[in-house]
């Protein structure tokens, strides 16, 4: 049979030494990085909705359309008539409709 040299089979202790530094510093960072993030406080959903305003994008009589951070949504107007392009406040979210007031 054929034998194989060893020589070429070794491998350098520094570069061992990077490999696991870099490994080790990834992992730190990968584990920081997931702490913050649980620590933070969720910035979405419908309760952070209420108080924002939003920019009415098809008339409010007293159902259209709004637009707020990147979405259209359903609003209903407390209000009797809106004009697209105003901005209203959102008061109240139910389901997937908002209720709004015009801005003061």
């Amino acid at each position: 049979m054929f034998q194989i040299d060893p020589s070429w089979l070794r491998v350098d202790a520094w570069l061992i030494a990077i490999i696991a530094i870099c490994t080790v510093i990834f992992i730190a960072v990968a584990i920081i990085w997931g702490i913050r993030a649980h620590r933070r406080q969720i910035s979405a959903g419908r309760e952070e909705l209420v108080g924002k305003i939003a920019e009415v994008k098809i008339a409010l009589e007293p159902k259209g359309v709004v637009f707020i951070q990147g979405e259209r949504w359903t609003a209903i107007s407390e209000n009797d008539w809106v004009e697209p392009g105003e901005e209203v406040t959102i008061t109240k979210v139910d389901s997937l409709k908002l209720w709004v007031t015009k801005k003061q």
